[in-house]
């Protein structure tokens, strides 16, 4: 689903700049509008409360399902000048769009790539030693001084050196040209922030960073920035909360809604009481009932866990202005809609619902698939037809 999208400005009727991609609309079974100047006041925001703290944008998952490169460009101009992305063909795509700006690859440096960073001017996160040692190879014999961030494990047990292995490296790192910019390390629980791990790897991180003076350092996420300064450093790295995820979950979410995803109605129809709908017949009316079939599903990235069944609830949708519940299992490109709580002409075919936005965001509908709401971003599938409001 992470692809390159190719993207046509459309003329708009006021100073709001609108462009367009995938299918036409009248076409497309859904409508996915994603808000730059959202994306753009949610770092503003972020980068407030991180001062004086450097604020970098984490773009990876091509822009957690919202599009790498017009995400990417929008940022740059408004003044990021540090990104993050997952691996070197995210960077390849990035640095198409914002040539001056520092681009640092999260997954690290696979064998027989370098060549490569130097190629896309993109910055590895170096995660082991053997891949330090590869890196000190290249650059030493290419005369490439492009360089790359160092990556200490505090607790997180994924990437990263040892605390005992960036201890024994910083008198070298100190002493020899390595080329490392930055160094930092992954929060595991910020977003429980009561959580003894969270003060543990700020402290174990700060001893670190003692060994490493001069060198900028970063530690927060989306969530480690709202567990106040001790965790901001020199740079903080938000990601999911940029897109309008909630970063302090069970609180009132401070960010600002960016997506809104509308499907089409492909029909209505009229079942009686206990009636099956869908796949399995795992939710039957409990009364007649009348449906609104609409034109997405799992292959559009909807995700199929936010189904409904006769034992949990699904996902919700707004049809009409009212909030109605899903009714059956999500198939591959349509879902079903109980609207039996609507007036009789209220819904007609060809008409749009909403799916994400208004009552039901990011947060809501990952709560009914049991999920977070990353995971409802990064699925958001090609099919639609995209609009970019600026």
């Amino acid at each position: 689903m992470n692809q390159p999208v190719v993207i046509a400005e459309a003329p708009a009727a006021s100073p709001e700049t609108v462009t367009t991609a995938g299918p036409p609309a009248a076409e497309a079974g859904g409508i996915l509008t994603i808000d730059l100047a959202a994306i753009e006041a949610n770092w503003r925001a972020l980068g407030r409360r991180a001062m004086p703290s450097e604020c970098a944008a984490v773009v990876k998952a091509d822009g957690y399902g919202c599009g790498l490169e017009p995400v990417g460009r929008h940022l740059a101009r408004a003044g990021c000048r540090t990104f993050f992305v997952a691996d070197l063909y995210e960077a390849r795509r990035l640095r198409a769009v914002v040539p001056d700006a520092a681009i640092y690859v999260l997954n690290g440096l696979l064998p027989n790539t370098t060549a490569g960073y130097a190629e896309a001017n993109a910055r590895p996160v170096i995660g082991s030693m053997v891949e330090l040692a590869e890196w000190d190879a290249f650059c030493s014999g290419q005369d490439w001084r492009g360089g790359a961030a160092l990556h200490i494990d505090t607790g997180m047990n994924r990437l990263g050196i040892s605390a005992d292995e960036a201890a024994a490296l910083a008198p070298r790192i100190r002493a020899e040209n390595h080329g490392i910019t930055l160094v930092l390390s992954h929060l595991a629980c910020a977003d429980t922030p009561d959580n003894p791990a969270n003060q543990k790897q700020i402290a174990l991180f700060r001893e670190v960073r003692l060994l490493y003076r001069g060198i900028p350092a970063s530690l927060a996420n989306s969530s480690g920035i709202f567990l106040g300064n001790g965790a901001h450093c020199d740079m903080v790295r938000p990601g999911a909360a940029l897109y309008g995820v909630n970063p302090m979950p069970g609180k009132a979410n401070p960010m600002r809604p960016v997506v809104e995803l509308k499907a089409h109605v492909v029909q209505v129809r009229t079942i009686g009481k206990g009636d099956a709908v869908g796949y399995g017949g795992a939710w039957r009316s409990r009364h007649a009932a009348r449906l609104a079939v609409v034109a997405v599903g799992y292959g559009d990235g909807y995700l199929r866990a936010a189904s409904a069944t006769d034992e949990a609830p699904g996902a919700d949708a707004i049809v009409a202005g009212k909030r109605c519940p899903l009714a059956g299992r999500i198939s591959m490109d349509l879902m079903a809609i109980d609207i039996s709580a609507l007036p009789e002409k209220a819904v007609r075919r060809g008409d749009l619902v909403t799916l994400i936005g208004d009552e039901v965001d990011v947060d809501h509908l990952a709560n009914r698939a049991g999920t977070i709401g990353y995971e409802v971003l990064t699925s958001l599938g090609r099919r639609y037809h995209r609009v970019y409001r600026n």
